[in-house]
């Protein structure tokens, strides 16, 4: 077995509470968790989204989602609305008032972001979006010949 820090999964988390740490305070200030906050960028992006896109784009569980949404819907940033096609389905859109939130936000988030990009470099951030996401898909185009 591997070395405990040389491990990918904790490699990974260790590299995500440290990009955290730069972000969470301001999300805090705003009563917000990574979570709810991935889902109202989510939606300003894209308007609107059936529930399921938006776990899957969001990487969350439904069960976490729809407490999440019931938070967000309570704080009028999101609205909910049952799809014309399919009564099982859930559409969410961002409101007026989760979009000044958005708006609010991301001049800090962009300050985060320079912050990370002067340390670590340009280059080598767009190279560790790169090798992420083909980790990623490299590893979920083979989901069934895994051990």
């Amino acid at each position: 077995m591997r070395q405990f820090d040389r491990s990918l999964p904790m490699a990974l988390l260790r590299a995500r509470e440290a990009v955290m740490k730069k972000f969470s305070p301001a999300l805090k200030a705003h009563d917000l968790s990574p979570q709810q906050w991935r889902v109202i960028r989510v939606l300003v992006e894209e308007d609107e989204l059936d529930a399921t896109e938006i776990a899957e784009r969001c990487a969350l569980l439904l069960p976490s989602l729809s407490r999440i949404l019931q938070n967000l819907h309570k704080r009028g940033l999101v609205s909910r609305k049952t799809a014309s096609s399919d009564q099982r389905r859930s559409i969410v859109s961002i409101t007026a008032r989760g979009r000044k939130l958005f708006r609010t936000l991301s001049p800090v988030n962009e300050a985060r972001y320079a912050y990370i990009t002067q340390k670590f470099g340009y280059g080598k951030l767009e190279l560790l979006y790169e090798l992420l996401n083909e980790l990623v898909e490299k590893i979920d185009e083979d989901e069934g010949d895994a051990p």
